[in-house]
């Protein structure tokens, strides 16, 4: 009896940890998910999980405040204390919450400067700092300041004064933030300058951040032939607007729009790292004076969603910010009610959310606030919020950015680790435990997690500490091998000169290995080059064929064999692939150059244009070799400077293939430019006419293989 009890003890001691294991992340009823650096979903643990759901009927539970219930909410906001502030527009009020989300007071009816039992005007937008509260009563075209402890009414900031700002400009404040200098940064919602910039009593400083102006290319298309007064009228023109903003501890300005055109927004997602300016961004990080700081160092751009082909809805649109723990810092998107959060250096953290009725879902979401651990999300539709709790995983989270913040790099990794527990998939946790682990000076294994999340930055600089004690080590060595490189070089290309001076004076057919050596020839003297090659006879088929076959060799070593830097990725493609993406073009490009320049009395056959085209290939496979080997040991920089190497080989190749064929149909420049041109489009053609067979004689055996298939059912 004992026997059987213990085995089933055991059994339902796995069933019970198994059905709690399921339960830790799959209650959501929404995915928490990153993207790989080759846009794919990845899939995560949970940051935040739904807690509860607030309507104005819960306000009430436990309060005695009256106040009507909120129909139309625009923003919300917290304070130090976590107290929670709702603009309603409809009903023109503002409800504060206390931290368990009662109602302690409504801001509706006040006594002002102006009167007493003064009103909101479709108020919007509002900000809360240490001591005040600032309401955007939006159709008064003011701005209305309260005590934040006591409730009381303040003052009231008007229209700032200023020959700056034209006369005709409405002042409709739609949202605000003030930073701890107390200078206000609106929006208004007439004004399509950027930030307005103003103090407390009026004072216009100026305006900062003005958008780029966004042109489809049927706009700039329709300009040019439009006058200047057309140009001038042309409303749709306009910078575009801004429509939420708000400012960190540190005084810098988020701020957002979802009226940037979605091709402009789709090209800068691409666009990260130094080479990002932020100025087709749905989100930009603005400092006092209006310059774009945000860093863009993750994957994509700070935008959202990174849409694919399979994804309807088009980019995002970005409707809100707001600043969360440890420099991390979210926006949310109305069209797929999504939470994006993102580290201070532009690195997605999570996402997460869906439309949808059920709790922790959002039908329109229109807010976004961080009460200290919570995450609060403002529904439009049901005028509530949604509260969020941090998990344990979204501890993780923080605290290995607090690590990194304060600069505790050995806590940092035992942080970032844990990370990695909980989710083997998250690129970032690799990043964060290889930059801390480069910081401590530990190079090789951050390079090994580096590598794993393809950070090239970091890497490159711990290589590069790599690199450096190895050229300590080996000091004396290092210019013995240069030496011993140019040395051998020079004594190739020597060796090369003494064959062709005597395959010169040889009369008859030259040796394969004569035919080779013309080719280092011909690559520095083109014009008398290709003379010989053709008519001294000192190229041929197995030449050519033979530095076409290495050239394929070469390519197909820069794939396998270039380093982590120059291909992080590892993108590899078969021999098979090369060989079909190089001799294809260079047969292709033979062939329609014989069938036109046999129209325009050129005198070179198709075998002479092979050779000619193959030959000219000569620099490329060699400077391939020379910069693939370099890749293994240079840092980002100097794969920057093998990279431009590779294009001047292949300008050199372009040149001498240019040349060639000038020399082989004994063309003048201009007459070979023009029949270059007109090689290019017959090459077009000739594609076409493939295709369109090749699809035509797939239809055809698809239609017989039916028909085949329709008679076998039926006998």
């Amino acid at each position: 009896m004992k026997k059987k009890i213990i085995p089933a003890l055991m059994c339902a001691v796995l069933l019970l940890l198994s059905i709690g294991s399921v339960t830790t992340f799959a209650y959501e009823p929404y995915v928490t998910y990153t993207y790989s650096s080759d846009g794919i979903y990845m899939y995560s643990p949970a940051a935040y999980s739904a807690e509860k759901y607030v309507d104005s009927a819960t306000m009430r539970e436990r309060s005695d405040v009256v106040f009507q219930d909120i129909a139309e909410p625009t923003d919300i906001c917290t304070d130090k204390d976590g107290y929670v502030y709702i603009v309603d527009r409809k009903n023109s009020q503002v409800v504060i919450l206390n931290e368990n989300f009662d109602a302690v007071a409504c801001l509706d009816v006040f006594n002002s400067s102006e009167r007493d039992g003064d009103t909101f005007k479709e108020c919007e937008g509002i900000f809360v700092d240490d001591s005040s509260i600032y309401v955007c009563d939006t159709r008064n075209s003011r701005i209305v300041k309260f005590a934040r402890q006591t409730y009381e009414f303040e003052k009231i900031i008007y229209r700032p004064t200023s020959a700056l700002m034209s006369g005709d400009d409405l002042f409709l404040p739609v949202d605000i933030a003030v930073d701890q200098y107390h200078r206000l940064f609106v929006l208004s919602e007439s004004n399509e300058e950027g930030v307005i910039v103003m103090d407390e009593n009026s004072n216009f400083t100026g305006y900062i951040g003005a958008p780029k102006v966004t042109y489809s290319a049927f706009d700039i298309l329709m300009r040019q032939f439009q006058t200047a007064e057309q140009r001038a009228n042309n409303i749709s023109y306009l910078p575009t607007q801004f429509q939420s903003i708000t400012a960190d501890s540190e005084g810098f300005i988020y701020v957002t729009t979802s009226t940037i055109d979605e091709n402009q927004q789709m090209q800068s997602l691409m666009i990260t790292g130094a080479q990002a300016t932020g100025d087709y961004s749905p989100v930009r990080k603005l400092n006092s004076a209006g310059a774009e700081i945000m860093k863009r160092n993750g994957f994509f751009d700070c935008a959202g969603e990174v849409v694919t082909p399979m994804d309807q809805k088009g980019v995002s649109e970005i409707v809100d910010v707001a600043i969360g723990p440890e420099g991390s810092w979210s926006i949310i998107d109305s069209r797929r009610s999504k939470v994006y959060t993102y580290d201070s250096n532009g690195a997605l953290l999570f996402v997460f959310g869906d439309a949808g009725s059920q709790l922790g879902n959002i039908t329109t979401l229109e807010a976004i606030a961080y009460q200290g651990d919570n995450m609060l999300l403002l529904d439009y539709t049901t005028s509530a919020i949604t509260v969020y709790y941090r998990t344990s995983y979204g501890d993780k989270l923080v605290e290995a950015l607090h690590n990194d913040n304060m600069r505790q790099y050995h806590q940092s990794i035992g942080y970032w680790k844990n990370v990695l527990q909980y989710n083997n998939n998250f690129d970032a946790a690799y990043i964060g435990v290889g930059r801390a682990l480069y910081r401590s000076g530990e190079y090789e294994e951050a390079m090994e997690y580096l590598e794993a999340a393809y950070e090239t930055e970091t890497y490159s600089k711990a290589y590069a500490e790599i690199r450096k004690e190895w050229i300590r080590k080996y000091v004396l060595l290092l210019p013995v091998i240069v030496i011993l490189v140019l040395y051998l070089v020079s004594r190739f290309f020597k060796y090369a000169g003494k064959v062709n001076k005597a395959a010169t004076f040889k009369v008859g057919r030259k040796s394969y290995w004569e035919e080779l050596m013309f080719a280092f020839h011909l690559i520095f003297h083109p014009f008398d080059g290709y003379w010989d090659l053709k008519h001294e006879l000192r190229g041929s088929v197995r030449g050519a064929s033979t530095i076409l076959g290495v050239t394929v060799v070469a390519f197909y070593y820069q794939m396998v064999g270039a380093g982590y830097l120059m291909n992080p990725k590892g993108n590899y493609s078969g021999i098979l692939l090369q060989f079909i993406s190089i001799v294809i073009p260079v047969l292709l490009f033979a062939v329609s150059n014989w069938c036109l320049t046999t129209l325009f009395d050129g005198e070179g056959s198709f075998k002479d244009v092979y050779i000619t085209i193959s030959y000219g290939l000569t620099p490329i496979p060699f400077v391939l070799l020379f910069t693939t080997i370099l890749s293994n040991f240079v840092t980002t920089t100097g794969v920057s400077t093998l990279q431009f190497v590779n294009i001047l080989a292949y300008v050199w190749a372009g040149i001498l293939i240019l040349l060639g064929v000038m020399v082989t149909h004994d063309y003048t420049f201009a007459k070979n430019i023009v029949t270059i041109i007109g090689t290019v489009v017959s090459m077009c053609v000739i594609l076409f006419v493939v295709i369109l067979f090749t699809t035509l004689v797939g239809k055809m055996v698809n239609f017989v293989s039916t028909i085949v298939t329709e008679i076998s059912y039926r006998m």
